[in-house]
């Protein structure tokens, strides 16, 4: 698998700076642009869940401790497998639907339609198992009925913002500052002061100084990340592409590159300073960073529900608002539960996402002719 992870990445790579150095002058525009602040924002928190939470503090020891992450430290393979190369995948995939699908309309085709939907349905109740799943982890003592509760609750409340699309906007911006605000109080709590933040930042050149290692699999983990990555990239790009508001190809990969990473820097770079200096991390702060990796839970479920509802015509016009509800609630949770009967695993929807991938890249070139209107 991981053979088949290396070549997709190259070559999407590939794709992108054929595409920005070919392109580079071309507007794009979605059927609904926002500024760029509420663009970025709903990007920012529909591409991420719980993981980039919690999963820090606990990987750091990992990254130390195992050989094959030694050629650099903890913080900037954290960054690594979270930041800048990685979004990427997103500025693909918003290309392609800001631009070549509305004129070639391949992915209204009945069998990548129906695998494209199916892949996002499956990817949205897998997020909510992983959720279900690390529960226990974020928070110590959980009890069984509390666990599937939120669990059930989280869903419920995805699935009622997912109603209308004016919930997007305001849910990504809140999201957004709630994150920033959640930096800043770790950041203060943890005594580190501007100077302590700067010198744990500094990590991070690490990453930059290795860049080429990153664009291939370290480890079965890092190609874990990686089918992730995969996984989500058509999907989320199919959902952001509608709020580009007018950047220019060249201006969207380094909005995409550049500003979701600063955030993410900033908050490993905070966690970093904890993990570094054996610091605790009291009631009050945990507690914080699970309603932030709850919001963000909610915000995930939210834009790819609102994506396959719209996609397969499962909409609150065609429902009724308690219909849809109830129709959307019962096949994420329900799937959530069945999840725990399953081996599933995300390598096997990054498998058939870049399947996708091949399909997409055949049919574009076959019908290549009606993409002559657009030009550099």
């Amino acid at each position: 698998m991981n053979t088949i992870l290396s070549i997709a990445i190259f070559v999407t790579l590939l794709t992108s700076v054929i595409l920005v150095l070919r392109f580079r002058s071309v507007r794009l525009n979605g059927s609904d642009p926002l500024p760029l602040t509420a663009f970025i924002a709903i990007l920012f928190t529909s591409g991420l869940d719980v993981g980039l939470i919690m999963f820090p503090l606990t990987e750091f020891p990992v990254y130390e401790s195992e050989p094959v992450y030694g050629f650099t430290n903890a913080l900037a393979i954290e960054f690594g497998f979270w930041g800048f190369l990685v979004w990427g995948f997103y500025f693909l995939t918003t290309f392609y639907f800001c631009v070549v699908e509305p004129r070639l309309k391949l992915f209204e085709i009945g069998w990548i339609k129906l695998i494209n939907n199916a892949v996002i349905i499956a990817t949205c109740a897998f997020t909510g198992f992983l959720f279900l799943s690390y529960l226990p982890t974020y928070i110590e003592g959980i009890s069984p009925w509390f666990r599937y509760g939120l669990v059930a609750a989280v869903v419920l409340g995805a699935v009622l913002s997912s109603t209308d699309i004016r919930y997007v906007k305001w849910l990504g911006l809140g999201s957004s500052a709630v994150f920033f605000g959640l930096i800043g109080l770790l950041w203060l709590s943890s005594g580190a002061g501007l100077t302590g933040l700067i010198e744990s930042a500094a990590n991070i050149g690490g990453y930059f100084a290795n860049l080429p290692k990153f664009t291939q699999p370290l480890s079965d983990y890092h190609a874990f990340y990686l089918f992730w990555w995969f996984a989500w990239s058509i999907m989320i790009g199919q959902f952001v592409a509608r709020f580009v508001g007018g950047l220019r190809v060249y201006q969207l990969m380094l909005a995409l590159l550049i500003l979701p990473s600063i955030p993410i820097a900033l908050w490993f770079s905070v966690l970093y300073f904890y993990h570094t200096e054996a610091l605790a991390l009291a009631g009050g702060l945990q507690l914080s960073m699970v309603v932030v990796g709850v919001i963000f839970v909610v915000n995930s479920l939210d834009s790819l529900t609102r994506l396959y509802s719209e996609n397969l015509g499962l909409t609150v016009k065609r429902l009724g608002g308690p219909g849809y509800v109830l129709a959307h609630w019962s096949l994420l949770f329900g799937l959530i539960l069945l999840y725990q009967c399953t081996p599933w695993k995300i390598e096997w929807i990054g498998l058939v996402v870049i399947a996708i991938y091949c399909a997409i890249y055949a049919l574009t070139f076959i019908r290549r002719e009606g993409l002559q209107p657009l030009k550099s």
